[in-house]
């Protein structure tokens, strides 16, 4: 018999092995003031109607929760006038990307994705055994659907479009996203990342809804992370033809989202007014913000997203650093650029100190 010391280790997958590590933004130190600009959250605390609602559903959380989310699940579909066995709720729209891939992806299936973009689609692609075409976005940050789908091949399953790009922030408009799909066949399975969706204000941008109701190959996916202020409670979903939502709905996690994720996020679409004129002020606010980075010489994308873009390409990293000194944390992505999340307008102040210092040589 082998002892413990000669006894081989048990081996990972490759694929996890080999898994690009997911970067989450940085923190605020204990004790340090400053501003996280970092992990595009909403910087707005949850209104009183939902801390309330989560206070409440506090007393039920030594039961299981609902495995279906069925009130919440209907509530989506009526705010959205889809059916109900269209929506798959999940912890969160990222948990909801790996369950779409397992119900589509066979080990050795391609899925295209443009690059740079969310980080965690290489992450998830792997670990469901398929393998990653990265199509290098167009200039000015924007997705190159005609790139995208002349990398279509017959062993691609599913191709991603991030719809605003993250992290570069511009919207796919209408018509570029029709011309794409009538080149994509219909059995390859096109996912609408609309995590930014509320923040979107481009009139020629395209409408998910309109593009699902269209396509029966087309998955949109949604989060409450974001415009809703929920981060922290993960609730994201899928909408989705009935039998691919089976089909989504048969891959997902057992009771994935949690009783008070629940609660908070059919409360917030109780709210959703009062919670979308906190959006218009983000979106004001991400306008304020482009236009005196512009001023001071910045040559910066639109965006249709609660961030900003930085193409800084290999001094990234250097003024992420130089940026948390001055009490701002923003998210670099080394040798490409820097994300900067909206938020507070002394955030924005903090930030713009910092940007037209570092135009100026100053640092």
């Amino acid at each position: 018999m082998l002892s413990a010391v000669t006894r081989p280790q048990v081996p990972l997958r490759a694929a996890v092995a080999e898994l690009p590590a997911y970067v989450p933004g940085s923190r605020i130190p204990v004790g340090a003031a400053a501003f996280k600009l970092s992990s595009n959250e909403n910087p707005y605390p949850p209104l009183r109607s939902v801390i309330a609602a989560i206070a409440d559903g506090a007393a039920d959380v030594n039961r299981y929760p609902d495995m279906f989310a069925t009130e919440l699940t209907e509530a989506i579909a009526a705010a959205l006038d889809v059916q109900p066995a269209s929506i798959v709720a999940g912890n969160g729209s990222v948990a909801v990307l790996g369950h779409v891939l397992a119900a589509v992806c066979e080990a050795g299936d391609d899925v295209v994705i443009p690059w740079r973009s969310f980080e965690a689609y290489p992450i998830a692609i792997s670990l469901v055994g398929a393998t990653t075409t990265a199509v290098p976005l167009a200039d000015g940050g924007r997705l190159d659907l005609v790139a995208m789908a002349a990398a279509v091949t017959p062993r691609t399953r599913v191709v991603i479009v991030c719809t605003p790009n993250n992290p570069t922030g511009p919207a796919v408009r209408a018509a570029e996203l029709d011309a794409f799909l009538r080149a994509v066949p219909r059995d390859v399975l096109v996912v609408l990342d609309e995590a930014y969706v509320e923040f979107v204000r481009d009139p020629d941008a395209a409408d998910g809804l309109a593009v699902f109701a269209a396509h029966p190959n087309v998955v949109v996916l949604r989060t409450f992370s974001k415009a809703y202020g929920l981060a922290g409670l993960r609730v994201g979903f899928a909408i989705a033809r009935p039998r691919l939502a089976r089909g989504i709905r048969a891959a997902s996690t057992p009771f994935g989202v949690s009783h008070l994720a629940q609660l908070a996020a059919l409360a917030s679409l109780r709210a959703k007014d009062e919670l979308f004129a906190r959006v218009d002020t983000l979106v004001a606010e991400r306008g304020r913000m482009l236009g005196a980075l512009r001023t001071q010489g910045w040559v910066v994308p639109d965006s249709e997203a609660n961030f900003v873009w930085l193409p800084l390409g290999e001094r990234a990293t250097a003024f992420a650093a130089a940026s948390a000194r001055s009490g701002v944390l923003v998210r670099p992505f080394a040798g490409d650029g820097v994300r900067v999340s909206v938020g507070e307008t002394e955030a924005t102040d903090d930030l713009l100190a910092i940007t037209g210092n570092w135009l100026s040589g100053d640092r």
